[in-house]
């Protein structure tokens, strides 16, 4: 005969612990995090690597005047940037399939360029002669360019006249 006392298997409470809870609100809190650090700082982002661009084709720009012996320039516009090199007494565009070939600025991109204290114009990046100018010297015309993108924190490029270049993120208050 058979025991009519068996002990049934209790069930253990169903759900989840504090502790589960816990490190499933922390992966949650680090994915929003990432998620949020990516899209928040790309305009930052983008303006960086386009000042750090700029800053290292003008370097590019000096050393090959140096190397070459012949003057390079820099022709900064509205839309974008392109380089010409003295031939004779007219500046000529540098071929389009090279390193120093037109580059345009990315969308909604606000630039400003002085040079030796004074607000230099932009001009179409055509036929014009150019602002700054690589001297097979080893000089550079002195000259800041501030770029702006959205609320992206701005950034600085800057051209000494013995033609070291310099990027900084520039702190101001808006």
């Amino acid at each position: 005969m058979r025991s009519s006392s068996l002990v049934t298997p209790r069930h253990p409470d169903r759900g989840f612990s504090l502790i589960e809870l816990l490190v499933v609100v922390a992966i949650v809190g680090v994915l929003a995090l990432a998620v949020t650090l990516s899209i928040g700082g790309s305009a930052q982002r983008q303006l960086l690597r386009e000042a750090e661009r700029f800053q290292a084709l003008v370097g590019q720009a000096c050393e090959q005047a140096e190397l070459s012996g012949r003057e390079i320039g820099v022709v900064v516009g509205v839309g974008g940037y392109s380089f010409r090199i003295l031939g004779g007494n007219e500046w000529q565009a540098v071929p389009d399939d090279g390193p120093l070939r037109t580059r345009p600025w990315i969308d909604g991109l606000h630039a400003d360029l002085s040079s030796e204290g004074r607000h230099v114009d932009f001009l179409a990046t055509g036929d014009a002669a150019p602002q700054l100018v690589c001297f097979s010297s080893g000089e550079l015309t002195p000259f800041v360019l501030t770029l702006e993108l959205g609320d992206a924190p701005r950034y600085r490029v800057t051209g000494a006249d013995d033609a070291t270049l310099k990027t900084e993120r520039v702190e101001t208050s808006r």
